[in-house]
């Protein structure tokens, strides 16, 4: 068993190591199912040191691949993320349909009838469910346990009403109708509550309370939250004291020319890579006088290879590195060095001494890499935030914001964080690490848990 990247498995893992807790999850390979197969119901996993009881769900695995390769991905990420070219895609097509249907929905019931199955001797249970994947299963919980509380986190952007329109009526309703089911539901940030509330009136037609952030919806009230996701800062900075950590650090600052700038993501559309570095190039050409004395390291996990569009972005990622290596680049200094792997340690030694971050992301439901690389860095490094990221609601202040489009204010922001003077520096990375170290994930899930506390006391 190992442990997965990403906002949501950090959640979860925190949810997990807070409180005593069932997750009930898909088992999406074929040793997952051998093992919800085997143990007929949860089964206890240690990881991390924690101890998790883990339900195994299986589904027919078309179906399964039809609900993840079809639907989750690309369906409903592109259209949170506002990554489609209209003008092009997507063709909605009977496979499309036939996919919702026997997919994406079918693995919903099965995680659904699951969960009844877990909760139906428990008074007053508590349901928590997480992001994209599970839309349309609250609503059958819901019918079948209709005293269950039932809450739901969505760890990506909540679009405005117009990017659902992009997908069939028939899909946007039942979205909102198995969204709807909930007693609370909650985002990283209060731009992306208002884009619910918004779609609720605009889509569904529900009544809506902007003041109380709450929707009326066949009679029930449904609370509509902000709870930004926090790190766990001491174990990650346990972390970059280890001696893994630590040999990374001496291969890094053996190489290590005057500054260093670094990007830490998934090989993802929504991470904006191909805009950065084409701001990197600008930056150069602009700035000569920077020329072998910076090495921009981008550490990039592979995401989605099994979804075209993925594919042929890792290509376009590749490809332009070489462009502007070869453009800038002399015998003894290569400016971009792409790393296509994943290794936390290596990683973390990057953040520990990084003076540029950056972080310009088309559209992210909050990006934990601008929090976890402050948190450890030594050197007061800055931090390039887009203003699309979650993360920008809380840190814009002591980061460069901007607009992630802008590639020439990007170019800018890249020389102003490596010539900016020291006292500011540090301002802004003190100013960073404290608002960090104000949260964790045992803050974000007790912020939720007393709101469930509340709303039962209605």
């Amino acid at each position: 068993v190992s442990r997965g990247g990403g906002g949501l498995v950090t959640a979860l893992t925190g949810l997990a190591t807070h409180r005593k807790v069932l997750w009930v999850a898909s088992a999406m390979t074929e040793e997952d199912v051998v093992v919800a197969e085997d143990a007929g119901g949860p089964v206890e996993i240690e990881l991390e040191g924690a101890t998790y009881d883990v339900d195994l769900v299986a589904s027919d695995p078309a179906a399964y691949e039809a609900f993840y390769s079809s639907i989750a991905n690309p369906q409903l990420w592109f259209v949170q993320h506002y990554l489609w070219d209209l003008s092009n895609a997507p063709d909605i097509r009977a496979e499309e349909k036939w996919a919702w249907e026997h997919g994406y929905k079918v693995v919903n019931a099965d995680i659904a009838a699951e969960v009844v199955k877990q909760i139906g001797d428990r008074t007053e249970p508590l349901v928590m469910f997480h992001d994209y994947h599970l839309y349309t299963a609250p609503g059958i919980v819901r019918e079948q346990v209709p005293g269950a509380f039932l809450h739901h986190f969505v760890h990506i952007p909540w679009p405005h009403p117009d990017a659902w329109r992009i997908l069939p009526r028939v899909w946007r309703d039942e979205i909102f109708e198995g969204l709807l089911a909930n007693d609370i539901i909650g985002f990283h940030t209060s731009s992306y509550v208002h884009n619910f509330l918004d779609c609720c009136r605009e889509l569904v037609g529900c009544e809506v309370d902007y003041r109380r952030e709450v929707v009326h919806h066949r009679g029930r009230d449904i609370w509509i939250r902000a709870y930004p996701l926090g790190i766990d800062s001491d174990r990650l900075r346990r972390v970059a004291a280890s001696p893994e950590v630590a040999g990374y650090e001496r291969q890094l600052l053996a190489r290590r020319r005057e500054h260093l700038i670094i990007r830490v993501d998934r090989a993802d559309l929504s991470k904006n890579v191909l805009r950065g570095f084409t701001a990197f190039d600008q930056f150069l050409t602009d700035h000569p006088e920077f020329a072998e004395k910076v090495t921009f390291i981008a550490h990039l996990q592979p995401s989605r290879q099994d979804v075209a569009e993925y594919q042929e972005y890792l290509e376009r990622i590749e490809a332009l590195v070489a462009v502007v290596n070869h453009r800038h680049g002399t015998t003894d200094w290569m400016p971009i060095d792409l790393r296509i792997y994943e290794n936390f340690h290596d990683a973390v030694a990057r953040y520990k001494h990084f003076d540029l971050l950056i972080v310009n992301s088309l559209f992210d439901g909050m990006n934990l890499v601008a929090k976890e690389a402050p948190a450890v860095n030594t050197r007061d490094g800055v931090l390039m935030l887009s203003e699309n990221t979650g993360s920008h609601e809380e840190l814009g202040d002591c980061a460069l914001s901007v607009n992630p489009f802008d590639i020439e204010e990007q170019a800018e922001a890249i020389h102003r964080a490596l010539t900016m003077d020291i006292e500011e520096r540090r301002e802004r990375a003190s100013g960073l690490r404290r608002i960090v170290d104000a949260t964790d994930p045992g803050m974000w899930l007790d912020q939720q848990l007393a709101d469930i506390g509340a709303k039962r006391g209605e």
